[in-house]
């Protein structure tokens, strides 16, 4: 599920927050780090249990109103295509989801119902929940194309959702993007037999864990070495006075220059590069991208960057 970058942000949060609470204590910081990672997987599945829960709401609802006393004749006989649409039903009988919300106790909607009662209000009153309750009979691939755009039009960018997301925890808050797009790709492409959908790892592999101990640990440890590669390259900046973000974001540059031997150093620039342009300030991805430049070529010419692979591409 992750990705470099997710990783590298992550990172240098853990890094900024080291800063900012003025506190030496490494192992407590890298704690928050894991922590934070890994909590990606139960934020996945608390916005994966959504399309679970607002089809059981609407199915509780559907029964409580045959059981009025003056029940119309639409109440006693509901539509109930969206109720037995195949990929909700599958998704909520899925054995391995359900062991996954029993040991994460992933239950938020069901001890607080308010998300999902509004997030069904928006889905029964969008024109294309109308468009497919009209529709008498639909495929697999239809349902499954009606459960994705659900999602991605009702679902993904609530705003109510959101905020009780970012309430709930909120190391969250850059997360649900990368989540959002994990779930989308799955909905997409969600297999007849319910037995092969896969909840994702949050590590692509063990080196991608890796990677992101040792870049903070690297980073952290070795602040002061790593300054002195850029310090006297800001001539027009007081360095004391250069964004803490920036500095943040340097630092790993540079040090992924020079202690990762496998990253090209194209790779690095252009990932950071993106990174400042999402959390830095307006100007910091042009001074940034300046210094990273001019510090690649200086230290390739002095052998002091030494990759391997493609890593010289």
């Amino acid at each position: 599920m992750l990705n470099r970058r997710h990783i590298r942000v992550k990172v240098m949060q853990s890094i900024y927050a080291l800063h900012q609470s003025e506190s030496d204590n490494l192992e407590k910081q890298e704690k928050f780090l894991l922590a934070s990672i890994e909590n990606i997987l139960d934020l996945y599945l608390v916005v994966l249990s959504t399309l679970i829960e607002v089809r059981k709401k609407e199915e509780i609802f559907l029964e409580k109103s045959k059981q009025k006393h003056l029940a119309t004749p639409s109440e006693l006989n509901p539509n109930l295509k969206f109720v037995n649409n195949a990929v909700l039903i599958a998704l909520e009988n899925n054995n391995k989801l359900n062991l996954f919300f029993e040991k994460r106790k992933i239950n938020n909607f069901q001890v607080n119902d308010d998300a999902i009662l509004l997030l069904l209000e928006d889905i029964k009153n969008s024109d294309f929940y109308q468009n497919y309750m009209a529709i008498k009979t639909t495929s697999f691939a239809e349902e499954r194309s009606f459960v994705a755009d659900l999602f991605e039009q009702i679902i993904a960018p609530n705003e109510k959702l959101y905020n009780y997301l970012e309430d709930y925890k909120l190391t969250w808050v850059d997360d649900i993007p990368l989540v959002n797009t994990e779930i989308l790709k799955q909905l997409k492409q969600f297999p007849l037999e319910e037995e092969k959908f896969r909840i994702p790892k949050v590590y692509k592999d063990e080196e991608d864990k890796e990677y992101a101990i040792n870049l903070f640990r690297k980073t952290v440890l070795n602040e002061t070495e790593l300054e002195k590669n850029y310090e006297n390259k800001t001539p027009n900046w007081d360095i004391t006075r250069i964004a803490k973000i920036d500095t943040t974001i340097i630092k790993m540059a540079v040090c992924e220059f020079l202690k990762f031997p496998s990253i090209p150093v194209k790779v690095t620039i252009n990932e950071y590069l993106e990174i400042a342009k999402e959390y830095s300030t307006p100007n910091s991805s042009v001074f940034i991208n300046g210094i990273l430049d001019n510090l690649s070529k200086e230290l390739l010419l002095t052998e002091k960057i030494k990759k391997t692979g493609r890593g010289l591409m």
